[in-house]
């Protein structure tokens, strides 16, 4: 099966250029490209689409690379944001770059002749302004890159020149990589189509050689809203940002009309079983979201760690003993004499973000403990209250965490 009908299967692209010919291009092995700005140490679950894209891709012979963005990371990309980005040091952005360099070998294959990893940060930094705007600054016109969606909103608050040079360097990340690798192909997320259609249009002005670009449509509900948000913010795919328990669960707790959608997308499972399981319904469709979970919990923190999430998810859902990957955290006697109030621990825990939040859950009967309801707002534990191995302190569905005591 050819990879772009692999890639439509399943859900992955949005929009793609000159389609008929990049169909015969991607007959024979091409190299293509997807970036990643070093924003944060660790990729969330946003970076996750490209990236499963790239290991389809991977393994129907074509090969990736993943482009590090020291260079315009030191910009930042304006695309989709309503203020200018945190300016970060060198220091910080190579830092970025090493931690992600590091996770990415969990999806992609970096051995003799595999995948790639580059850094932009290699031709950017040391560019000579005057040459670069010779070279690259003739090729791109300012009315037309006045009405790219990724400049329309900032153009309301206010667009640096600093943020308006991003699609100039991203294009010439592009003709980079071609001149070194002859990558014809960038990959990325809907909302940089403008920026890859600089690009995959420089290489075809300058060079005369053919170059392409597809994006990949954004990780939404079936109600538009973005997944990958949790109350704690991101769903990091670092165990120390996200626990792999809290990851699975994301998966486990998903709304019955996007589990065929995360399938597809966030899962190699083949589609014949992707659709049966989509097509699941009643109380069925929970045996298709514990397989969603397991799945990519097993591909972001491998297999053992998967398996302890769904044991603990078990125990803790099905009443059996708590295991050890639920979300814990240990309190001194002293500490509960001191001020053991509900509030107080479910604000300390991260399942309030603060006492009169912590006050309003108790008031809406929202909180339990040992799957009891506690309504009164003045409640207390005490260290006797608490058994050897832990109470559960539970609120809704998917906010949960187990009490130890300390000593």
């Amino acid at each position: 099966m050819h990879i772009l009908d692999v890639l439509k299967e399943r859900g992955f692209i949005a929009q793609l250029t000159f389609e008929d010919e990049l169909y015969e291009q991607l007959k024979e092995p091409t190299t293509f490209y997807v970036g990643f700005d070093p924003t944060a140490d660790s990729l969330h679950i946003g970076h996750y689409i490209p990236i499963m894209a790239m290991a389809h891709m991977q393994r129907a012979g074509h090969r990736p690379i993943a482009l590090m963005g020291g260079g315009t990371g030191m910009i930042g990309d304006p695309s989709g944001k309503s203020d200018m980005r945190k300016m970060m040091t060198t220091e910080t952005i190579d830092a970025n770059v090493a931690s992600i360099k590091k996770q990415m070998s969990r999806f992609l294959d970096f051995g003799e002749g595999g995948a790639i990893i580059a850094n932009n940060a290699d031709w950017l930094r040391s560019l000579n302004y005057v040459d670069f705007l010779r070279e690259i600054g003739k090729y791109f016109s300012v009315n037309q890159m006045l009405t790219a969606e990724c400049y329309k909103q900032r153009l309301e608050r206010g667009l640096t020149f600093l943020e308006f040079n991003y699609m100039l360097m991203q294009g010439y990340d592009f003709l980079e990589l071609f001149r070194r690798y002859g990558c014809r192909l960038e990959l990325g997320g809907d909302d940089q189509w403008s920026n890859m259609l600089a690009g995959a249009d420089l290489i075809r002005r300058k060079e005369q050689e053919r170059a392409f670009a597809m994006t990949f449509k954004l990780l939404l509900t079936h109600e538009g809203k973005k997944m990958g948000k949790t109350e704690k913010g991101a769903l990091w795919l670092d165990p120390e940002k996200t626990m792999p328990y809290e990851f699975y669960q994301y998966w486990r707790n998903v709304d019955d009309a996007d589990v065929e959608k995360c399938l597809g997308l966030l899962t190699f499972l083949p589609m014949d079983e992707v659709r049966r399981l989509g097509a699941l319904e009643g109380s069925e469709i929970n045996e298709a979201k514990k397989v969603l979970a397991f799945e990519v919990t097993k591909l972001v923190h491998g297999k053992e760690e998967a398996t302890k999430a769904a044991h603990a998810a078990s125990a803790l859902f099905g009443g059996g003993a708590m295991g050890g990957s639920v979300p814990t955290t240990e309190f001194t006697a002293e500490q509960l004499a001191a001020d053991g109030r509900l509030t107080t621990i479910l604000t300390a825990v991260g399942i309030a973000k603060s006492n009169s939040a912590a006050r309003k859950l108790v008031e809406q009967n929202a909180v339990s403990i040992n799957d009891a309801k506690v309504t009164d707002v003045n409640y207390a534990l005490r260290a006797e209250d608490i058994p050897a191995d832990g109470l559960m302190i539970r609120s809704g569905k998917k906010n949960y965490h187990r009490i130890l005591l300390k000593g």
